[in-house]
């Protein structure tokens, strides 16, 4: 069978068991903020399972795209040297929450993996926890599975569990035995040995406990199912294949490979290795780019950048010294974009990011080269023979200078490298890390989660109306439930209902006011810190808002309506973005709030003036257009098949609202708009730039912020005329200003050249002879520190040898050069006599051997440090004299 044969077997024969059928959801996943990716079935479910969110399902089977590459559950490292370790996979999973339990699904697998997929029952196992009598018991009579291998393990292998505490339970893992051949070879080789022998295929997690912080388990009011089976596993078998990487879904990707590097696959272990490493690397790659990720040096898009740049190292090791992973992302394609067609739809995107990085990697080798031989003539120096692994690290983390090429350098040059040490500095950023992306459901308080387990979803009000009453549920004061909040406090109030609206999808928090009798309240802002909770955050200028009571609400109409304007005009934005600069664009982030909103956006080059105007000119175009703003609810899928853009990353529900402005733009969102595109009134662009890699933001201001800054701007202009006298194109007489001042300055500078002559013929009267050496001390006020070197390269072209100390005294300051020539420099540093000197008047200097500048603040100290010189190249001429005899 082919893996999709594979896949669509798995999902139709789910969909013939009442499951329904769930698209996978991104790897990136946009609620749960405690995985930097995607990975695992469960994942998209994870709030079913908590009892957070319900769906119109209890039974779902998906095909859910996964990434092991960061955090605690990384495989990056041993990939390519392992048959069966991936970064990307595909895990197909059924699951049930609170419906079926053990006995279904236990069912359901053997039927799939011996009637479907016809796998031999003699061949395979199953493990069990190992008090988990009820499993063992439904294994024997459900199923002709021999008892024999039915294999009871401990809490290690056959217990899973979310976190510390929460859903937990046993788990029943079906094996197959791929033979001897394939195992370790030791007598004692067997289920639960590390060998490839005994393979786990499908792993059957029974979730029907929670734990609780004191680790007691207590039985769940409606235990759930998790399974998850690795497609490329799965397809292994089912092809005959001992690998991973001989599968069907591998072989173009590897046949590409081959083809650029004239390598041969199969040909020996170190070749095969990184034909391997390069062809898992680029599914993740590919994937990851297709969903909006870029190359950064932090979070999700530093492993993007790693696993780049470790695949653009293996294919060095291929004999490849220019970007190829680019020209790889279509073999990617052939197999997969059938089931993932935004693969094809963002390939020239894709393609031309992985190109820019490549040649940023080749330029950071380059770097690190350079570096990494400062380091091995500082450790030769020193008279070690090893290099710190701090700093392999540091070349590693921040230029990506891979350990095996440094390794390689040090050879080269009769040096080792500390490799524990590196690996020690590995951990610490890893534990950081880790660190960065756990806990629970990021930051969210407590107080947020038992309101949410009381009380409904807010009711939110604010697409029909900007006023309505409303009821008190509850109020907080600094994280804590009360009963009021009196005049004068503030704190945050959850109401039934609200026309204000909560800040998400890039928008902003309404602000606003709340009335009652004799109470008089400010919302300063709301928010949605979790689930369909509004929390507005206020303060009482008058009486008391008590837990219960009924409230106006009023919202700001002139900032709602500002916001509106805004985040109506950040769609006609992104359509003009892609009308101009082409299909590869894609919204990266956004903010629209009542004074300005900004775009960020995929694209490589800054925009130049001519192309910022296009895009103004594109989206006011539309805005005099006056075109309706239309607001449709539809099934997801209905939206997305009708051309609605969805942000990947993005959480949406079975029901999505539609922003379509026909003709110009429709866009999946639930923010709040204009009603028609000439109600913006105005678009204009404040300034355009880059935020990282590959991504570039505009900011802008539209309806009466944008009159104002153009009024501003206008009268900018106008005191500019005024200044240069004209009544118009300032702009012309300013060049013509400015040309002026240019050859104004370049006659002051030959003025200052001839007065600097002049000066130095005068100066030349004061040398004096000390044993041959002409010496130059000489002080003239008024000029600046460059214009008195100047003077001194003049005086030392004139001496030809001799020791020149000049000094200038402007505006309470004197400035200090001292020169000496090349043919002193072995007997007179003019860096030390100026420190000398300097200090005599209150002042500091220094520099090196012929040449010196600095400073005094003692003015009336200054004529005596300059006469001072003299006495001090004596001094220096006599204890060299003292030396020589």
């Amino acid at each position: 069978m082919t893996s999709s044969e594979i896949r669509r077997t798995f999902l139709e024969f789910f969909r013939s068991k009442d499951h329904e059928v769930i698209q996978s959801s991104p790897l990136m996943p946009g609620n749960d903020p405690t995985l930097l990716f995607t990975n695992a079935g469960m994942v998209q479910f994870k709030t079913v399972f908590l009892g957070e969110e319900k769906r119109h399902f209890r039974r779902a089977a998906s095909s859910q795209k996964c990434l092991r590459a960061g955090g605690k559950q990384s495989d990056l490292e041993n990939v390519g040297h392992t048959s069966r370790h991936h970064t990307f996979f595909e895990m197909l999973g059924n699951f049930s929450f609170g419906d079926y339990f053990k006995k279904e699904a236990i069912q359901f697998a053997w039927e799939l993996l011996t009637e479907h997929f016809k796998l031999p029952k003699e061949k395979l196992w199953i493990t069990i926890y190992e008090d988990d009598d009820e499993s063992a018991e439904l294994w024997k009579n459900i199923t002709d599975v021999s008892v024999e291998r039915i294999v009871r393990l401990g809490a290690k292998d056959n217990f899973w569990q979310m976190g510390d505490t929460g859903p937990c339970g046993p788990c029943s893992e079906i094996i197959i035995d791929q033979g001897r051949d394939i195992g370790c070879g030791r007598p004692g080789c067997a289920v639960g040995c590390d060998c490839d022998r005994y393979l786990e295929l499908w792993n059957l997690v029974f979730m029907q406990y929670s734990r609780d912080k004191s680790g007691k388990l207590h039985p769940l009011p409606q235990p759930s199912i998790d399974t998850g089976m690795g497609l490329e596993r799965i397809a292994a078998v089912l092809q005959g294949k001992s690998n991973n990487f001989d599968i069907d879904l591998f072989q173009p990707i590897i046949s590409s490979i081959c083809a650029h590097s004239r390598k041969s696959y199969g040909a020996d272990r170190e070749t095969d290795t990184a034909i391997r490493v390069v062809a898992d690397h680029i599914r993740a790659v590919t994937f990851l780019l297709a969903e909006g990720l870029v190359p950064l040096n932090e979070g999700r898009g530093y492993v993007l950048r790693r696993i780049i740049r470790r695949a653009s190292r293996y294919t060095k090791m291929l004999g490849i010294d220019k970007p190829m992973l680019y020209r790889l992302c279509d073999s990617v394609a052939e197999t997969m974009s059938d089931v993932y067609p935004e693969i094809t739809e963002e390939m020239p995107r894709i393609r031309e990011m992985l190109r820019v990085e490549e040649e940023r990697f080749n330029k950071t080798l380059e770097q690190g080269l350079l570096l990494l031989n400062g380091i091995i003539k500082d450790a030769k120096n020193s008279g070690k023979n090893i290099i710190d692994g701090s700093d392999l690290f540091r070349l590693y983390d921040t230029y990506g200078f891979p350990l095996d090429i440094a390794r390689d350098v040090a050879e080269e040059n009769s040096l080792k490298i500390d490799e524990p040490g590196f690996h020690r500095e590995m951990e610490i950023q890893k534990t950081k890390a880790r660190a960065s992306w756990t806990g629970e459901e990021a930051a969210v308080a407590t107080v947020y989660r038992d309101l949410s387990d009381k009380y409904k979803e807010t009711e939110f009000l604010g697409y029909e109306t900007l006023e309505s009453d409303a009821t008190v549920l509850a109020i907080i004061i600094n994280g804590k439930i009360v009963d009021r909040i009196a005049a004068g406090s503030e704190g945050e109030i959850l109401l039934d209902k609200t026309p204000f609206y909560a800040e998400s999808g890039g928008q902003a928090g309404d602000t606003g006011e709340l009335r009652a009798d004799n109470m008089t309240a400010i919302v300063s802002d709301t928010n949605k810190p979790f689930r369909g909770l509004f929390i507005h955050r206020v303060k009482v200028k008058k009486g008391a808002i008590e837990k219960g009571s009924g409230i106006h609400c009023s919202v700001d109409q002139g900032k709602r309506a500002a916001t509106m304007r805004n985040h109506t005009a950040t769609h006609l934005l992104h359509s003009a973005l892609g009308n101009l600069l082409g299909g590869h664009i894609r919204q990266s982030g956004s903010y629209v709030s009542p004074e300005r909103l900004r775009f960020d956006f995929t694209h490589f080059h800054s925009l130049d003036q001519e192309t910022l105007d296009a895009i103004e000119d594109d989206v006011n175009s539309n805005i005099l257009k006056n075109a309706k703003v239309d607001t449709s609810v539809l099934a997801r899928e209905e939206a997305i098949e009708s051309g609605a853009v969805a942000l990947f990353g993005e959480k949406y529900g079975d029901k999505v609202r539609v922003i379509t402005i026909p003709g110009i733009s429709s866009e999946l969102c639930g923010g709040t708009h204009v009603n028609a595109t000439g109600d913006i009134g105005l678009f204009k662009i404040l300034s355009e730039g880059s935020v990282a890699s590959g991504i570039r933001r505009i900011e802008a201001v539209t309806g009466d912020k944008a009159f104002s800054y153009l009024r501003n701007t206008e009268k900018e202009l106008k005191k500019i005329s005024e200044i240069l006298k004209v009544s118009y194109n300032p702009a012309e007489r300013l060049i013509k200003t400015l040309s002026e001042m240019k050859e104004l300055e370049k006659a002051v500078e030959k003025l200052k050249g001839k007065s600097a002559a002049d000066n130095s013929t005068k100066i030349m009267e004061n040398v004096r002879d000390i044993n041959g050496v002409k010496v130059i001390a000489h002080r003239i006020d008024g000029m600046e520190q460059k214009d008195l070197r100047v003077m001194a390269d003049n005086i030392r072209d004139r001496l030809r040898s001799g020791i020149i100390l000049l000094a200038s005294v402007k505006g309470g300051q004197a400035s200090m050069v001292t020169m000496v020539t090349k043919d002193l420099e072995s007997r007179f540093n003019a860096g030390q006599i100026l420190k000398n000197i300097a200090a005599a008047a209150g002042g500091r200097g220094g520099g090196k051997a012929d040449l010196a500048q600095g400073g005094a603040k003692d003015i009336k100290k200054l004529d005596k440090a300059l006469e001072s010189l003299y006495d001090i190249i004596k001094a220096i001429e006599s204890r060299q004299a003292e030396t020589c005899s």
